[in-house]
């Protein structure tokens, strides 16, 4: 078992690092908000007070960061990671960044650091079970060192050299926008021609976009969107990939038009509800009717 260092005690963080020290691993944790170490220091983990402190004996360092602000202050302030890393370490970031800050970063880190970029797919449900997708950047020595590791999370894919994990995640966050936008505009012209809300979910679970129907229906049908993925977090994801588009001169119009519903569901009080909230942001624009979850 390894000894390992975990920041970043989210709505993903804490059952992803709960879930390591259930696999037997020696974890030390922080959090901003040192309370949210708590639940998981009566599970065995240790808390650290700074991010530097998680990192003395550490094999592995894991960041699960909410921004880039977050990241920045963690891994480069006074007592910040970075500043206590030793060659030999890892660092895995699993947080969504483009793959520039993931390049950035190594070129930040000590020498002989090893950087490893592993975001990961699914929300709080697939964090919760181990059942998390996660795209990881690293050299394929790299990746066979933490495989076994990561696979205590979910289902680890080795998707290229560093930055790739960060690139596959951009991609796929670019289809999860659109695909919700997408229900959202489905459901508004179903309900504009009159057809029956439980009828038209029905027809769209057999489309393209059934998963995300699958996944997302309970939470339509009863017009309530509990976080499971914030909106505000879709919302940053696809800033990310619109500004990584534009450095290639790349125009990514259906990406666009999520990103504007997405905003317009975040200025009409929906950016701490789940993503699936932009549906009825989608619907009510349609009918005139104003109409939001209830959260």
């Amino acid at each position: 078992m390894a000894k390992l260092a975990f920041l970043g005690l989210g709505q993903m963080g804490t059952p992803m690092a709960g879930r390591l020290l259930a696999a037997g691993h020696d974890v030390t944790v922080w959090n901003r908000t040192s309370s949210k170490t708590e639940p998981l220091v009566d599970q065995g983990a240790s808390a650290a007070t700074s991010p530097a402190g998680t990192v003395p004996g550490a094999d592995v360092v894991i960041t699960m960061l909410a921004n880039p602000l977050a990241r920045e202050q963690v891994l480069f302030s006074n007592d910040g990671v970075a500043g206590a890393l030793g060659a030999g370490q890892v660092l895995i970031d699993m947080s969504t960044v483009g793959p520039d800050t993931i390049r950035s970063v190594g070129q930040r880190l000590p020498e002989h650091v090893t950087l490893i970029d592993a975001p990961v797919r699914g929300s709080v449900p697939e964090a919760t079970a181990g059942r998390l997708a996660i795209f990881v950047g690293a050299t394929r020595a790299a990746y066979k060192h933490v495989e076994p590791l990561l696979a205590a999370l979910g289902s680890p894919q080795h998707v290229g050299g560093p930055g790739a994990g960060a690139a596959a995640k951009l991609v796929a966050n670019l289809v999860l926008g659109v695909a919700i936008t997408a229900l959202g505009e489905a459901l508004a012209l179903a309900d504009e021609l009159g057809l029956d809300r439980t009828v038209a979910l029905d027809v769209l679970a057999d489309t393209p976009i059934g998963a995300i129907v699958s996944v997302k229906r309970r939470n339509i049908e009863s017009d309530s969107y509990p976080p499971a993925f914030k909106l505000r977090h879709a919302l940053k994801d696809l800033h990310l990939v619109d500004q990584t588009a534009h450095r290639f001169g790349d125009t990514l119009g259906v990406t666009a038009a999520a990103r504007n519903w997405l905003a317009q569901a975040t200025a009409e009080g929906a950016v701490d509800l789940d993503i699936s909230a932009v549906v009825a942001t989608i619907v009510a624009a349609s009918s005139r009717r104003p109409r939001h979850g209830r959260g």
